[in-house]
């Protein structure tokens, strides 16, 4: 079989299922071969990733969001790297839909099938991170939270009935009242270019380790992000008043956050944060790692897989 679409029901609180008909209709008329499987439970698409890897499948479809996309991805890297022939693909019915984003993916459905039709392919890196929940690590694709941003993903995840970057908006602001202060944390860095070890401690608001660009379906969380780099792209956001966290946010949506003072950003192949006080919330890929974790490592895993996106031209 060339393709197996990995379809989740439940992305975008109910998009993945409403988007069933369409996505049949749209690979029908082009023609391609493929067999389609839903998400039955947390995690089972990385069950089914591994399973079309294992079975031969050329291309292996993640129909979803961002966490579909996630445990796809997951499901692949079980597969040793030598023997990983199955390529990614994917059809965004999610929220967000930032992995596809940075990785330049078409995020409208027709486009994203036009992609897999012209079979266009680039191979991308992967992050690691080990701590919170994942004592023996988990695989993401476009980026880890820690902080204020993890918990804006876990209030939007509840808003009941705004989905996309309006929801992200709205627990945004909400998230301006209930996180605060910020913990204190050690942040230990490999530099990319050099390989040296810097280290600070500092009340963070934020810790975003990107191998994309984008969080939050329009926060330019590493607006020069590019997930082919072997380098992970970090922002830090020091502790600032409620009102300095509503000024920066227009910048975040822009992508011009590194110009402004509480701000520092750098190239990095690993990153250790660890909170000497309070906790750290984080995410992978909108995924939960931990609601108050102590310590987390997050490395780069240059080239794992390979993706059918768009052509440069496009």
């Amino acid at each position: 079989m060339d393709y197996r679409i990995i379809v989740n029901p439940m992305a975008g609180k109910g998009a993945g299922r409403q988007a069933i008909p369409e996505i049949k209709g749209l690979l029908d008329a082009q023609g391609l071969q493929y067999d389609m499987v839903l998400t039955e439970r947390p995690g089972h698409a990385g069950d089914l990733a591994r399973q079309a890897a294992e079975d031969g499948v050329r291309v292996v479809v993640a129909a979803g969001g961002d966490g579909t996309a996630n445990e796809v991805i997951n499901g692949l890297m079980q597969i040793p790297q030598a023997e990983r022939k199955t390529a990614l693909g994917v059809l965004c019915v999610g929220r967000g839909n930032d992995f596809a984003f940075g990785a330049g993916i078409p995020t409208d459905l027709a486009a994203g099938v036009r992609s897999l039709v012209r079979d266009h392919r680039r191979t991308i890196d992967v992050g690691h991170v080990v701590g919170g929940d994942y004592p023996d690590g988990r695989f993401f694709g476009n980026g880890i939270g820690i902080g204020f941003d993890a918990v804006v993903g876990f209030v939007a995840a509840k808003l009941k009935r705004l989905t996309g970057f309006a929801g992200y908006i709205v627990a945004t602001l909400k998230t301006v009242f209930i996180y605060y202060p910020a913990p204190t944390v050690i942040v230990a860095t490999v530099d990319a270019q050099t390989g040296t070890t810097n280290t600070a401690e500092l009340p963070a608001l934020m810790v975003s380790v990107m191998n994309g660009r984008r969080m939050g379906g329009g926060f330019m969380m590493a607006p020069d992000g590019d997930p082919s780099d072997g380098t992970l792209h970090v922002c830090i956001a020091r502790q600032v008043s409620r009102l300095g966290v509503l000024g920066l946010v227009p910048h975040f949506m822009r992508g011009t956050q590194a110009s402004q003072e509480p701000i520092t950003t750098a190239q990095v192949r690993r990153i250790t944060v660890a909170a000497s006080s309070g906790t750290l919330p984080a995410h992978a890929d909108g995924e939960t790692i931990c609601a108050a974790g102590e310590r987390l490592e997050i490395t780069v895993l240059p080239q794992q897989i390979e993706i059918v996106c768009a052509e440069p031209a496009d």
